[in-house]
């Protein structure tokens, strides 16, 4: 099959897909798209496409880890640097050290450098399954946020550990200087290159788009588009962490985008190109993994190693492989406590079904297998790579392992946690909904701009108006303020809970009959085109201007929502 038709046939699946795990819920998305690449690839007349590890890095790492480190909670992300740290780099080395010597012996024949290969290409975790398995079961934030982490800085560090394995088999030299100057060099170079590639950009997004606005809208995204594949290879041309440069341009950009708020277009436009190309390239990811499945395992056809003592050997690579996590994890929790009750915290208490979820939401992926493929074939002219074919396999069947536990343990342990209170996002988002309230409220009672004393029917009009705003402020406010003795106004506060829960349903039921009256609109306006009364450039004008409308009240209906919620919830606690 052609390339082209090839892409075309990723692209098509990886939609089907994500529309069938719509109806399949209780199946995770990347397990159908291994099984339905798997099955594709199996019969000797099916699917089957070349894997090129240095390509496969190529096109799809980059733009998924730039939009990863563009997306992170900075704040989070800096307040969490230690964990984060421990998990991507000290773990990273623990596995492979501990499961290298560990492969070792347990597999004789294979040597101890290609084991420690072994044990770098399986340290690297997967945020992008684990996201797709957790989507709305409730995984902590702080813990999501140290799996984010993790998963980002981690993917560097283990393919450094591979590079150095692999040169001590094809060599049979180690220096761990030699290893310690290259890690510093290949990491700061890479996040040196991401950070200035990323401030360059916005320097010069911000001299072009100054000039023309969001003209230049359509541009500008497609350049951002574009600049993780730059990022990565400009970081590999130097010799650099191409993975951590395209990370790193994702935090340059994402800092840059926070004195950008009246690029409006622009905004949107980036939005919706992100969200298709990682949906596009997920799903690419994971139906590539599924189509080297058949022949990795004819792989070992002949190898001399039976089929039971092939799954044991994965089974077993698995349970060290979670257990060092859970063992780290523990480690880590611990120090935590300790350090909690010396700081005069006697409360604090250890989490184990956090831990549990933690240690299983380190699930394997693309990275793992385009590590392994990446192992040469040959040491030299005439010497074979030892133990290639099992490194490949016991790498892939890890990825499948881990899969299938993250996906039926993570949702059984999850449900198990204690029903989260409200978040702490969603608080400070309220807050910050009254914040913008306030100001407007501000500007409108000093406004520089009001008309000078004159004419008196135009004051009474501009009077008029700004009654309307500030009362429309006001209804809005009163339906943020939960009740809370921090956020309410003194009116709120001194309502009974009664009139504060009827005020906000009041307020509920009007916005659900704006978005019922904007639906209204829309057929009117579809009916005015089947009757030929306008024509399809003005229906798109239109219906675009409804579609911006039913977004911003869609979001205030379930912010009114949250609101009542939480409201409900204080009162029943004071009650109680």
């Amino acid at each position: 099959m052609d390339t082209v038709e090839t892409v075309l046939l990723m692209l098509m699946l990886g939609a089907v897909t994500g529309v069938a795990a719509r109806y399949l819920r209780a199946i995770p998305l990347p397990l159908i798209q291994i099984a339905l690449g798997a099955l594709l690839s199996w019969p000797r007349q099916g699917l089957h496409v070349a894997f090129d590890p240095e390509l496969f890095l190529l096109l799809f790492i980059p733009p998924l880890l730039f939009s990863d480190g563009w997306r992170i909670p900075k704040r989070e992300f800096f307040a969490l640097y230690k964990p984060i740290l421990r998990l991507a780099l000290a773990l990273v080395l623990a596995t492979v050290l501990g499961l290298g010597w560990l492969i070792h012996w347990m597999i004789p024949q294979m040597p101890l450098p290609v084991a420690f290969a072994l044990a770098a290409v399986v340290s690297p975790t997967d945020a992008v399954a684990v996201s797709a398995i957790t989507r709305n079961l409730g995984m902590p934030a702080r813990t999501m946020h140290i799996l984010e982490g993790e998963s980002m800085l981690n993917d560097a560090s283990g393919l450094v550990a591979l590079k150095f394995a692999v040169a001590a088999t094809v060599t049979g030299a180690f220096s761990w200087s030699g290893v310690a100057r290259e890690f510093v060099w290949v990491a700061v170079g890479g996040l040196a290159v991401g950070v200035g590639l990323g401030w360059g950009f916005a320097w010069l997004r911000e001299l072009i788009t100054r000039r023309l606005g969001d003209l230049a809208a359509t541009q500008m995204v497609m350049l951002l588009l574009l600049l993780p594949f730059a990022a990565y290879m400009l970081g590999e041309r130097v010799g650099v962490s191409g993975i951590l440069a395209a990370v790193a341009a994702g935090f340059a950009t994402n800092f840059a985008d926070l004195r950008r708020g009246e690029f409006i277009g622009e905004r949107m436009q980036s939005a919706g190109a992100w969200a298709m190309l990682e949906s596009s390239f997920n799903g690419a990811i994971f139906l590539l993994l599924g189509l080297q499945l058949p022949s990795i395992v004819t792989g070992m056809e002949g190898s001399g190693y039976g089929g039971w003592q092939l799954a044991g050997y994965v089974l077993a690579l698995t349970a060290a492989l979670l257990a060092l996590r859970w063992g780290w994890l523990v480690l880590a929790m611990q120090g935590r406590l300790l350090k909690a009750r010396l700081a005069g915290d006697a409360g604090a208490r250890r989490t184990w079904l956090t831990e549990l979820a933690a240690t299983l939401a380190g699930i394997r992926g693309a990275v793992t297998l385009a590590g392994a493929l990446s192992v040469p074939l040959m040491l030299d002219a005439d010497t074979p790579f030892p133990a290639r074919d099992l490194l490949v396999f016991l790498a892939t069947g890890t990825i499948i392992v881990t899969l299938v536990l993250g996906s039926i343990g993570l949702p059984l342990v999850l449900r198990r946690l204690p029903p989260a209170s409200e978040t702490r996002e969603v608080r400070e988002e309220r807050a910050a909904r009254l914040a913008a309230c306030r100001a407007a409220v501000t500007d409108l009672a000093l406004d520089p701009d009001r008309p000078e004393a004159g004419d008196a029917d135009w004051m009474a009009q501009y009077q008029e108006t700004v009654g309307r705003l500030t009362q429309d402020y006001r209804r809005r406010m009163s339906l943020l303020d939960d009740g809370s003795a921090d956020a309410g106004s003194p009116e709120a506060q001194a309502e009974t809970p009664l009139a504060q829960q009827q005020r906000r349903q009041r307020y509920l039921l009007e916005l659900e009959m704006r978005l019922k009256c904007l639906h209204v609109e829309r057929d009117a306006l579809y009916a005015e085109r089947f009757a030929e009364r306008i024509n399809d450039e003005s229906l798109r004008t239109l219906v675009a201007e409804l579609d911006l409308s039913e977004i911003s009240l869609r979001r205030r209906v379930k912010v009114a929502q949250q609101t009542a919620a939480a409201g409900v919830a204080r009162t029943a606690g004071d009650d109680g």
